[in-house]
């Protein structure tokens, strides 16, 4: 690409933010220049410009927690880009997974990062495990075993079916939020992750479904 049309600072700068191309979590925003965005796309290994140190830098080059990137996107003024990324291991310099785990509206660092709603939730899911089962629904559900967890997928999958067929959206709604709840205690109680599904998801694209579903018959 002709990286003279990209808008570049005093300093021939753009802003970058690295996004988790399954997830949608930002893991960090640095800047990049010519050269940076280059080796970016040559290597698919995230490339930035240090300000401070004046000087080109891979990712994880000293870490060893690199980000793979998948794609580059411009923005509409041309004056930033987003890196989609699969990131190996934790991303910020403190050890945190992204840079963001500091909510504004109390301004204290927690456990917690900014997270987009279904992972949040998947997560949210995940620490319940240690909760007492009387106080937690998904506890009770992960103390009854798979058995009883599938019983409720069935369940509330057809709930929804027949709200498809004949009910409000808002039924529909309602509905599809309780299966997706119940499918992820089902993950969870096999030691499968939200972003496993969402890696199988990203294979699949661009496959028709006719293809994917005959290569899992012959398999």
């Amino acid at each position: 690409m002709d990286l003279s049309s990209l808008k570049k600072d005093s300093a021939g700068l753009v802003t970058v933010v690295a996004q988790d191309r399954h997830s949608g979590e930002v893991r960090m925003v640095a800047h990049a220049n010519d050269e940076a965005i280059r080796q970016t796309l040559a290597t698919r290994e995230a490339h930035f410009f240090s300000r401070s140190r004046n000087a080109l830098w891979r990712k994880g080059e000293s870490s060893g927690n690199t980000m793979r990137v998948s794609e580059v996107w411009i923005d509409c003024d041309r004056d930033a880009l987003i890196y989609l990324v699969d990131p190996i291991g934790p991303t910020c310099h403190t050890g945190a997974e992204t840079c963001f785990f500091t909510r504004m509206n109390d301004g204290a660092a927690s456990q917690q990062v900014a997270t987009p709603t279904l992972f949040a939730l998947f997560a949210e899911l995940a620490s319940r495990r240690d909760a007492p089962a009387e106080k937690s629904y998904t506890r009770s559900l992960l103390d009854a075993g798979a058995s009883k967890i599938a019983a409720k997928v069935r369940e509330e999958c057809d709930e929804l079916a027949r709200a498809l067929e004949g009910e409000s959206n808002e039924r529909v709604i309602s509905e599809a939020a309780d299966v997706l709840y119940h499918v992820f205690v089902g993950l969870l109680a096999r030691g499968v992750t939200l972003r496993d599904v969402a890696i199988e998801l990203a294979r699949r694209a661009g496959i028709s479904g006719h293809s994917e579903k005959a290569s899992r018959s012959k398999g």
